[in-house]
């Protein structure tokens, strides 16, 4: 079926429609539909270049609403995280969106809390009949409690670890990111690295698994992490601040923070100042997402880059493969993490970095 569209201007007062763009073209209203569908190997280069030039010229817009109706779909694509106040979700959703709206579709955002019911609600058949596709950000489910929901429309999974389910999933690479951060920190001479936001533990968090990197990075060079060091706290300015502040007054020398999210750096600043602590000269700090505050804070924020840009651009391209009905199968995607080097962190001597410095750092 053709759509019948609207505004753009044919001449004669009224908003252009695909019958108008055909007859300018010279071509049938199925070829415009084909055009703008994106279905080029039935049309030739010069045809789809000429009924291009006409959509241009009459300012001719195709009807999203009508369409998706057509269709039976909404346009909308939903992302659920679990928190709206994040400055890390925010971004990603910045991210979504921009891509989503180049295909003519939007982005609506909900927050799970990062509780488990909250998450399987959002794959439940009646909560997706709202959207086309589902983008979730998952915290608490695993591989059983997700795949109990069978939804009839598109699903990718974004999150802190691989889980082989049937959903299509892009996550970060917490434990190369972590040794990358914390190998960064000891080549420039730290040695009481804390790891504030981290927790010991098997469940495959993002506070565990970033501290199984901030553990490799030791044991590759022969050091032992003290166990005070890792400090379990939310990763926001608040509780890291609160909590660096509690371990600084227990008199715990230190002098690096590896602060496993890059909000929680912002509080760990805020700690050190209070506590006459000079950055990085003393405590040398470095934070993990690549946030684009951390370039403004004083000193700028080193970090890790996990691949924000390429996750988006995977996560995109999955669904739009799903909606056309020829994605393959489920994809596990996990960009590449590197090192951005600025001024919380000292420089490594030459010839002194670790193994896990291998990969380029850069500053920007």
């Amino acid at each position: 079926m053709v759509e019948e569209d609207r505004p753009g201007r044919n001449g004669r007062g009224r908003s252009a429609t695909m019958h108008d763009v055909a007859g300018a073209a010279g071509v049938s209203t199925m070829t415009v539909s084909n055009v703008i569908n994106g279905r080029s190997a039935r049309v030739s280069d010069a045809t789809r270049d000429r009924v291009l030039q006409v959509i241009a010229d009459l300012g001719y817009r195709v009807n999203t609403t009508a369409r998706s109706l057509r269709r039976g779909r909404t346009g909308i694509i939903g992302l659920a995280v679990p928190d709206l106040k994040a400055e890390y979700y925010g971004h990603l959703a910045d991210r979504l969106a921009r891509r989503l709206r180049a295909h003519g579709l939007r982005l609506a955002i909900e927050g799970t809390g990062g509780r488990l019911r909250a998450e399987l609600d959002v794959l439940a058949t009646a909560h997706m009949d709202t959207y086309d596709a589902v983008v979730l950000s998952v915290a608490s489910g695993d591989v059983d409690d997700l795949d109990e929901r069978q939804p009839d429309k598109p699903v990718v999974l974004v999150g802190e670890r691989a889980m082989k389910s049937r959903y299509h999933h892009v996550y970060m690479d917490n434990i190369g990111g972590a040794r990358l951060a914390t190998g960064h920190l000891l080549d420039g001479g730290s040695r009481a690295i804390v790891a504030l936001g981290g927790v010991d533990g098997d469940r495959e968090s993002v506070g565990e698994l970033r501290v199984k990197g901030y553990r490799a990075a030791h044991e590759e060079r022969g050091l032992t992490v003290d166990p005070d060091l890792v400090v379990d706290c939310y990763l926001t300015a608040e509780s890291a601040h609160e909590a660096l502040t509690g371990l600084l007054r227990r008199g715990t020398r230190i002098d690096g923070v590896f602060a496993l999210a890059d909000s929680a750096a912002a509080g760990a600043f805020r700690a050190l100042a209070d506590a006459g602590l000079a950055v990085p000269e003393q405590v040398a700090v470095i934070g993990f997402d690549n946030l684009p505050s951390g370039r403004y804070t004083v000193p700028s924020l080193s970090t890790i880059e996990p691949g924000n840009e390429e996750a988006a651009d995977a996560v995109c391209a999955m669904l739009l493969a799903q909606l056309a009905g020829d994605d393959g199968g489920p994809r596990l995607v996990m960009p590449e993490a590197s090192l951005v080097v600025r001024d919380s962190t000292r420089a490594v001597p030459a010839g002194t970095a670790g193994p896990t410095d291998a990969r380029a750092s850069r500053r920007r």
